[in-house]
């Protein structure tokens, strides 16, 4: 008998109250069935009203809360409490300020019922930058009570769509067969299965700086086998908040050394390199050197 899978939404979050406040108000609006979705809020030490604001959706969502101690950047440990405590068939993993689509959840648990195997499910998000350009256009433009108006309407004009949008244009939104589909598995709003996220290990706890765990935890799906592509009608919007992208640049790349010493492949080598290799670029790199996939490496190298 045709079953529907359960989703668990996993969201991290550290003292950004009024954006998780978005993001909890878009989710009680999904138009999938709230019993088969549930919601795990996990806090990395919040000291502002990030509880208080969590409980006042417990009447209207499926949601449990953790608290882990402010023991400074902790995003890996915070997902993996979400992971450890999930009940769904599917992790589906969203970002404070990230407002979903109503029909979002639903299309990426329709993403994993659509193929036989394992799926590493990418959503698209609109307003998505790392320098914060376009805050003061994008803030007026969106309608935080109406985010499925604002994405249709960017979406129709062609207004600050996914950034990775020439990637997919490059490769199709079924990338899959890419050497590095990895590159592209941004947690902002993604979903994977359960059972192949905790069976590799989950997010590697030793990032403890912004950038680049959800790229690790993409590889090692993508080596156990998972099916990578887009589904854009899993959408959402960004909502625009203060940073600054020089030192979530550093903090990116010192990650993605770590990344390429970790694995020692070739192509995991290319993490290394100043700067970092462009995520529409780093695949035809691969293919124009020749590299071999990093199963084919490690294989070749255990037969020495």
């Amino acid at each position: 008998m045709h079953r529907t899978l359960r989703c668990s939404v996993i969201i991290p979050t550290y003292n950004r109250a009024s954006l998780l406040g978005y993001t909890l108000e878009s989710l009680a609006r999904q138009d999938l069935s709230h019993d088969l979705f549930e919601v795990l809020v996990v806090d990395d030490g919040s000291s502002d009203a990030t509880e208080a604001v969590v409980r006042s959706y417990s009447d209207r969502l499926d949601l449990r809360y953790f608290f882990q101690p402010d023991e400074g950047f902790r995003v890996a440990a915070a997902r993996n409490i979400g992971i450890k405590h999930a009940s769904g068939d599917i992790c589906l993993f969203v970002d404070s300020g990230v407002l979903l689509h109503t029909g979002c959840v639903r299309a990426h648990v329709a993403s994993h019922e659509s193929v036989a195997g394992p799926a590493a499910v990418s959503g698209y998000v609109f307003c998505f930058n790392l320098g914060n350009e376009d805050a003061t256009q994008i803030n007026e433009f969106i309608d935080v009570a109406e985010p499925d108006k604002s994405i249709d309407t960017m979406r129709r004009q062609g207004r600050w769509l996914d950034i990775r949008e020439d990637f997919y244009a490059k490769y199709t939104d079924d990338f899959h067969s890419v050497p590095a589909p990895w590159y592209v598995y941004w947690t902002c709003n993604a979903s994977a299965r359960t059972e192949q996220i905790r069976a590799v290990g989950m997010f590697d706890e030793a990032f403890r700086r912004w950038g680049g765990e959800d790229i690790d935890l993409g590889y090692r799906l993508h080596r156990a086998g998972a099916r990578f592509f887009v589904n854009r009608a899993a959408s959402a919007l960004h909502h625009p908040h203060d940073k600054v992208y020089d030192e979530l640049a550093n903090s990116a790349l010192e990650n993605y050394r770590y990344i390429a010493r970790k694995y020692a492949t070739p192509i995991t080598r290319l993490l290394m390199v100043e700067p970092t290799i462009s995520y529409l670029k780093i695949n035809d790199i691969i293919r124009t050197a020749g590299l071999p996939g990093c199963a084919d490496f490690l294989a070749g190298s255990s037969d020495v």
